[in-house]
């Protein structure tokens, strides 16, 4: 691409950079805009903390069981409208989780939820490296903000719902209305098909022959240990969606509508860790960013559940949050750029451990709650920032590789 193209380029992919992080702003501020409710679920519903984990993992059950699919469906109807259908439907979805009677209609659209989830959350990545690929710098870590900024916001949201004592069915009802906007405003937006910003478009483009599916050892390898440094990343986010405003309410005695302020402290720093994520790692690289940040993550929630405060919580789940910033987007990034795979299945497969890390983790914690405290279950925390230190080996050295884009892209419509 010449220089004088890339400048005429440069408008239609600042619009496309614009639409994808509207994705990733609605799809993180969606479910975080339920979790100031979760305790009046669980209070509704009659569930102790075991029988609420079992029912909130049901939502990675249902990303397991069927978000194997995302990378066909990724390569079938491509990037931008995968992510924004799913999206949309997701909507109305958690709105019906969050209005049900029983608990195992609860636990079937978490499920539900689940499964579309995975295919917006694989969608929304390929778009975004497409994107960066095109852009010829990284900006994975800055679409991830977008994501963090989003939670932070949902949960703020949440909170405010509480306090204006709006029902829940009136308060996700509203939501999922802005949320459906969203998706389409980010639809017109992105990059769609015909533009090759699917790596599937790029490949045909250039009549690449048609690979078996088969996974090389090499690639196996790697994708294990990809997956297993984005789970670690991931259960600092999960323990703060799923058990955060519980703990604060019912182990720290917080007022219920400021319960969702320790998800807040979460993301807010999980934001600003992204914000200025692509700098660190392009100056640090992966590997001394992320031993960082998991060393933050440890001592910081290890502290805060040791000598529990308020004021030490919203610390602790900050430090946390910033700490495992940059930690699932390089996972992601180096699993779409592993070679010897098909277009989409490196991301569909660390984000099926990601899936695998939160069906786990919640019931876990509940179980360790209910034997002893929701203190002593959240000590996955630090234990997770541990992890992050020890794996961190196996990222990438710097923040990206500069691929060219292709040299002729046709605009979106």
């Amino acid at each position: 691409m010449t220089a004088a193209e890339r400048v005429i380029e440069t408008p239609r992919l600042r619009k496309a950079r614009i639409g994808v992080s509207l994705l990733f702003l609605a799809n993180g501020a969606m479910l975080a805009n339920i979790v100031p409710r979760l305790p009046e679920i669980k209070e509704h519903l009659e569930l102790s903390y075991t029988g609420f984990g079992v029912a909130w993992a049901f939502g990675s059950l249902g990303g397991i069981t069927l978000g194997l699919l995302s990378g066909t469906m990724l390569r079938r109807f491509g990037s931008a409208r995968l992510a924004t259908i799913t999206l949309a439907i997701q909507a109305f979805v958690i709105w019906g989780a969050g209005v049900s009677p029983v608990v195992l209609l609860f636990a079937a659209l978490l499920f539900v939820n689940g499964a579309l989830d995975a295919n917006t959350d694989v969608a929304q990545n390929a778009q975004g490296m497409g994107v960066q690929r095109r852009m010829g710098r990284s900006i994975i870590n800055g679409l991830h903000a977008m994501w963090s900024l989003g939670a932070a916001l949902g949960g703020l949201l949440g909170g405010a719902a509480i306090a204006l004592k709006l029902s829940i069915g009136m308060h996700l009802g509203l939501s999922s209305a802005l949320f459906l906007g969203m998706a389409v405003l980010a639809r017109v937006l992105m990059l769609g098909p015909g533009t090759g910003v699917d790596r599937d478009e790029v490949e045909h483009a250039h009549d690449a022959p048609r690979r078996r599916f088969r996974i090389p050892r090499a690639a196996a390898i790697t994708l294990v240990m990809l997956g297993l440094v984005a789970i670690a990343g991931a259960v600092a986010e999960d323990a703060a969606i799923t058990w955060s405003s519980i703990y604060m309410a019912e182990d720290l005695g917080v007022d219920e509508k400021l319960a969702g302020y320790a998800l807040v402290s979460l993301m807010a720093l999980h934001f600003v860790g992204r914000l200025i994520g692509d700098k660190l790692v392009d100056r640090w690289g992966n590997r001394a960013v992320a031993r960082a940040g998991g060393a933050l993550t440890a001592v910081g929630m290890g502290v805060a559940l040791a000598w529990p405060t308020v004021a030490g919580t919203l610390v602790g789940f900050a430090a946390a949050g910033l700490g495992v910033a940059t930690t699932i987007p390089a996972a992601f990034a180096a699993s779409d750029e592993i070679p010897g795979l098909k277009p989409g299945t490196g991301i569909t497969l660390v984000s099926w451990a990601l899936r695998l890390s939160f069906l786990v983790g919640p019931p876990l914690v509940g179980v360790i709650a209910d034997a002893t405290s929701l203190r002593v279950g959240l000590l996955l925390v630090p234990v997770a920032g541990v992890a992050v230190v020890l794996l961190a080996g196996s990222l990438t050295g710097r923040g990206h590789r500069d691929v060219s884009p292709p040299a002729v892209i046709t605009p979106a419509h």
